[in-house]
């Protein structure tokens, strides 16, 4: 585990003779926001990552932040990581690839906490949050982008608060640094309750971040977490709810791409004893893998904000790579610009379908509503990719290029990787029958959809069904 210290100067990182130009570069950006801290206490692991340890980042400063009266911003607690950028630029923990790109992830951790009245010392637990979201990171290779949003499922502190997940954001005071190793950028992470989360889910990080600001206790201009926070946006002010977030779904639809899931699909259209062609996806069976194009491919199309839950499912499957700015219209697009360039395509057939069987868990199926609405609706696809076998499903409109499912043939699959084509009278159609989907109530389950005329069925399963496959 970490342990907490005081430090001085150099000896406040654990370097000395030797200041690692990465870690000084951060420290530099630190110390002038915190001229007068020079010594922060800072969280530090006893077992570097490099040498075996399980927690990714070497330190986590924590500072004492005064606010802004003239912008009503409260004094607050700021933490910053160190270690998912470059610090050492020798390989110790990542590649170094020059100075022009990125610097490792190319980002660290921010968390901005509210200062209790009497607290004389900042709280700990934000630096285990924090080596969470960092391991999250180094085992996936998936990084994390401003709007991004992190489903949790659990109050940040461990307490009884209504703070349980998580968006991320630019940092209002630290600017982005040049490092000899590359480029580093600084990710605020910003507590939300359950209703904010969906509310970003269903429309956009960035949008309800914006809301964000405006109220005082829900973070303000400097999305500042306070964890006894007791009502959500939309109970402080009702009309966000419909004047707002609902506006903006109706007109722009959902950022959120993709998730991991759980998640299979059956094809019922071949005998189940057909090894020789049948790719079909079965709980307890062992799915053939994506390719490394196919799994590229899915990586660069979704755009990031995805949502990511460390406790159970649906962690994020963007990639590095991703253009997070490209503008989103009614003619999305399922092509990769890199990904040709990566690996020569697998010689593997696409086959079409006549039939599929959809499978889901509890909250993997919530987001059925918001894949049909938020998406198909405004010409666009969402995938889910399987977190128990390297498998996918992806949904796309009639307007998404580069799909291999076609209007003639809705169901297609190359490999483990599954299309359906919906047509908007179709999706239509099933916004009504799976509406339910969209409560947070806990549903009886296992409950089943149907549409014989379409051949196609979804069910939504317990998770010990895809926990334990083989019971």
């Amino acid at each position: 585990m970490d342990e907490i210290r005081p430090n001085s100067g150099a000896q406040a990182h654990g370097l000395v003779p030797l200041f690692p130009p990465g870690l000084q570069a951060i420290y530099g950006e630190c110390r002038r926001l915190y001229p007068d801290q020079a010594n922060p206490l800072q969280v530090t692991a006893i077992v570097k990552y490099w040498l075996g340890g399980p927690d990714p980042l070497d330190y986590i400063s924590m500072y004492r932040n005064m606010g802004c009266p003239a912008q009503d911003v409260q004094e607050h607690w700021h933490y910053v990581s160190f270690g998912l950028s470059d610090l050492y630029g020798d390989n110790r923990v990542h590649e170094f690839t020059g100075a022009d790109g990125p610097s490792g992830f190319g980002f660290e951790l921010t968390f901005r906490l509210k200062r209790e009245e009497g607290e004389t010392a900042p709280p700990t637990w934000p630096a285990e949050l924090m080596q969470g979201l960092a391991r999250y990171v180094f085992q996936s290779e998936n990084t994390f982008c401003s709007g991004d949003h992190v489903s949790w499922h659990s109050p940040l502190d461990n307490s009884e608060s209504r703070i349980q997940h998580m968006l991320l954001t630019e940092d209002p005071q630290m600017h982005p640094i040049q490092t000899p190793f590359g480029t580093v950028s600084f990710l605020q992470i910003v507590g939300v309750c359950a209703e904010e989360l969906q509310a970003a889910q269903q429309w956009n990080g960035q949008g309800i971040l914006e809301l964000m600001r405006g109220i005082r206790i829900a973070g303000g201009p400097w999305l500042i977490t306070d964890m006894r926070r007791g009502e959500t946006i939309f109970e402080i002010d009702p009309h966000l709810q419909q004047e707002r977030v609902d506006q903006g779904i109706e007109t722009e639809g959902s950022n959120l791409s993709g998730v991991s899931a759980k998640c299979v699909w059956d094809d019922l259209s071949r005998p189940p004893d057909d090894e020789e062609d049948s790719r079909s996806i079965c709980i307890g069976s062992q799915p053939r893998r994506l390719s490394n194009k196919d799994t590229e491919q899915i990586r660069e199309t979704l755009r990031k904000g995805l949502e990511f839950n460390s406790k159970t499912a649906l962690p994020p499957i963007s990639g590095q790579k991703q253009n997070h700015d490209r503008a989103q219209s009614r003619k999305d697009s399922l092509d990769s610009e890199s990904s040709a360039a990566i690996v020569p395509h697998e010689l593997v057939r696409t086959r079409q379908l006549e039939s599929v069987h959809l499978k889901f868990n509890q909250e993997s199926g919530t987001l059925l509503p918001l894949c049909l609405r938020g998406r198909l609706l405004h010409g666009r696809h969402f995938t889910y990719k399987s977190i128990n076998g390297d498998t996918a499903i992806t949904f796309v409109s009639t307007g998404v290029e580069g799909a291999f499912a076609t209007e003639e043939h809705p169901y297609a699959a190359h490999g483990p990787w599954l299309q359906i084509l919906l047509t908007e009278e179709f999706v239509e159609q099933m916004l009504g029958d799976l509406h339910e989907l969209g409560s947070q109530d806990e549903a009886k389950l296992p409950k089943e959809y149907s549409w014989p005329e379409k051949k196609l069925k979804i069910s939504i399963l317990p998770d010990s069904v895809f926990d334990n496959p083989l019971q």
